[in-house]
């Protein structure tokens, strides 16, 4: 496919750019909206761009009772000459097209995929802010349209993205974070949805984290369904800076797979440091805080990029971890990242797709 295979539609009311010191995340919407349809006659078709509005869906359609739904997160950044990147696009298209076959969805190919948030973005370019920390975050969106009620996979689809200029996901940008461990609630099991991008998810973590932030903690730490091993940290994967190993849990079909996750092992193996993917008990986290071993926990996501993390905590235990801060490895890797998406650090990864 090539652009014009897009139609555009143009808004006739533009809205007005919210100043960077006000937009939080996902709070503002950018003017137009990226939309593909699926069925089972007619494949992918009608390719459009229109103004950011309502979706028209019928009320048997199959996401509203049966959770056919998946996302992406990703993210475009201004850089000082002019241009404008997204960071590593073919990695969120692949995850969607993972998870779409595990929910028994169409994903759309990886053509129009790009090529609709690359026209999206060329028609919203000045909605993406310039300031330090902010950047325009996108969000590739992927339902069962088909009006039926009956439980099998759907016959259409509808594929749609939208933009949202952001800046900190955390109101504590880079400071370390509270979080309490989560001995109540389950996030995912074995042969579940926990390695899957999907919208169920993410309804079912609401409440433990609701509970968490009345008690003044950003976010939950999940564990496993044994609650021994840890998993993930709120919607982001986690990292431990022990005194002679990096450690990640690795992927076993109940985490997902992050491309920010990805990207900071990356970094990591670049510079010969011992990163190991494997599943972390939390004893031994607890054993490491209280022997002075573990040196820093941190999270990692696309919205919050890196999230250092200074106390976790249950209902009979506290630990705080490097007194509280942000730790000197959590801090090079949030510097070397931010700086390949934003074009101050060379791209030796070929990370960058430039619209």
């Amino acid at each position: 496919m090539t652009a014009n295979s897009i139609s555009i539609q143009k808004t006739k009311n533009p809205k007005t750019r919210p100043s960077a010191d006000s937009l939080g995340f996902g709070r503002y919407f950018t003017d137009h909206m990226f939309l593909a349809s699926y069925s089972t006659q007619k494949g992918w078709h009608n390719l459009r761009i229109t103004p950011y509005e309502p979706i028209p869906l019928d009320p048997g359609a199959s996401v509203l009772h049966y959770g056919q739904a998946l996302f992406e997160g990703m993210k475009a950044f201004s850089h000082q000459d002019g241009s404008c990147v997204l960071f590593r696009p073919e990695f969120n298209w692949a995850r969607m097209a993972e998870g779409a076959e595990r929910l028994c969805m169409i994903a759309p190919p990886k053509e129009i995929f790009i090529e609709g948030i690359k026209e999206l973005i060329k028609l919203d370019r000045d909605w993406i802010p310039s300031e330090k920390g902010c950047s325009l975050y996108i969000r590739p969106t992927l339902i069962g349209s088909e009006s039926f009620l009956g439980v099998r996979p759907a016959e259409e689809y509808l594929f749609f993205t939208i933009l949202s200029p952001v800046a900190s996901y955390y109101g504590e940008g880079t400071k370390a974070v509270k979080i309490w461990v989560e001995e109540e609630y389950l996030r995912a099991a074995p042969g579940g949805l926990g390695a899957t991008k999907a919208a169920a998810n993410y309804a079912g973590s609401l409440k433990a984290a609701l509970q968490a932030k009345k008690n003044s903690y950003s976010q939950v730490l999940w564990l496993d369904v044994n609650r021994q091993y840890i998993e993930e940290v709120g919607t982001m994967n986690v990292f431990f800076v022990f005194e002679n190993e990096i450690v990640t849990p690795s992927l076993e079909g109940t985490i997902l797979g992050g491309g920010t996750r990805n990207s900071i092992i990356t970094l990591l193996k670049s510079k010969n440091k011992p990163v190991v993917e494997r599943r972390v008990k939390l004893q031994e986290v607890r054993e490491g805080a209280a022997n002075g071993k573990l040196k820093e926990i941190f999270g990692t996501g696309t919205a919050a990029v890196i999230s250092p993390v200074g106390e976790l905590a249950a209902k009979d235990w506290k630990i705080t971890v490097n007194n509280g801060e942000m730790g000197p490895v959590a801090a090079s890797l949030y510097e070397e990242l931010t700086g390949i998406q934003n074009g101050t650090v060379k791209d030796t990864f070929n990370w960058l797709y430039k619209i």
